[in-house]
């Protein structure tokens, strides 16, 4: 598949919103989020990136941190990113939070010729086939996929049928249309943080530092978070 190491796409007065959707549980929102947001900004030229806490992920264990809690960590781990949003959409809706559901409010919010584009890691990529709605997906955004470079295994018989003819190499062919194309995309730094490291380590009482944002570690700190027993 096509990887685009790094884009600075023009920025034109009249052109569409582009705006980005990266949900998560985010338990806890750490650096690698937070970078990669400000990079999939800068690199696809986006106007806003809307960081979305999953309220009832269906496709993982309830997180042990309330959809509340892990709202209040990504604000406050956001701050004030210019054009990073901590947005509780799905924590306002009951049931599962299907993203081809958030896709859809968001595709009403930004009107139909907006670049909508939904990111996902890799991983999570190699299921996508498996989501609700899968088709849904493009039907309301584009999917931008943060490679890894050095993963070559081949792509699940469903996947690639759910892909064929949506591939582009570059952000340019991306944003053509509003809707219903993939790109990968290597980030620049591509930082490797685990959340589920960062919760094993809270529990054990060894140091997080440097790998979240002060006001995340503060507010995990007061709050006595992810503390064992």
């Amino acid at each position: 598949m096509c990887v685009v190491e790094h884009a600075d796409p023009a920025v034109g007065a009249t052109r569409r919103p582009r705006v980005a959707m990266l949900g998560g549980t985010f338990d806890p929102v750490h650096l690698g989020h937070l970078r990669s947001a400000v990079e999939l900004r800068m690199v696809l030229g986006l106007d806003r990136v809307h960081m979305i806490p999953a309220h009832v992920p269906p496709h993982r264990a309830a997180p042990g941190v309330s959809s509340a809690e892990r709202l209040a960590m990504l604000r406050a781990g956001i701050g004030d990113t210019p054009g990073l949003h901590a947005d509780d959409r799905e924590l306002r809706r009951e049931g599962p939070s299907y993203s081809a559901d958030t896709l859809k409010s968001l595709r009403e919010e930004y009107g139909a010729e907006a670049r909508l584009v939904m990111v996902v890691g890799h991983d999570a990529f190699l299921k996508l086939a498996d989501w609700h709605a899968p088709e849904a997906l493009f039907d309301h955004a584009h999917v931008v996929v943060i490679a890894r470079p050095d993963h070559a295994a081949p792509l699940p018989p469903a996947l690639e049928e759910l892909i064929a003819g949506r591939e582009v190499s570059t952000p340019e062919a991306l944003f053509e249309t509003p809707r219903g194309r993939l790109l990968q995309l290597a980030l620049p730094s591509r930082l490797a943080v685990s959340a589920t490291a960062i919760r094993r380590w809270l529990q054990q009482g060894e140091s997080v530092r440097y790998l979240l944002p002060e006001a995340v570690l503060s507010h995990i700190v007061r709050g006595e978070l992810y503390r064992s027993g």
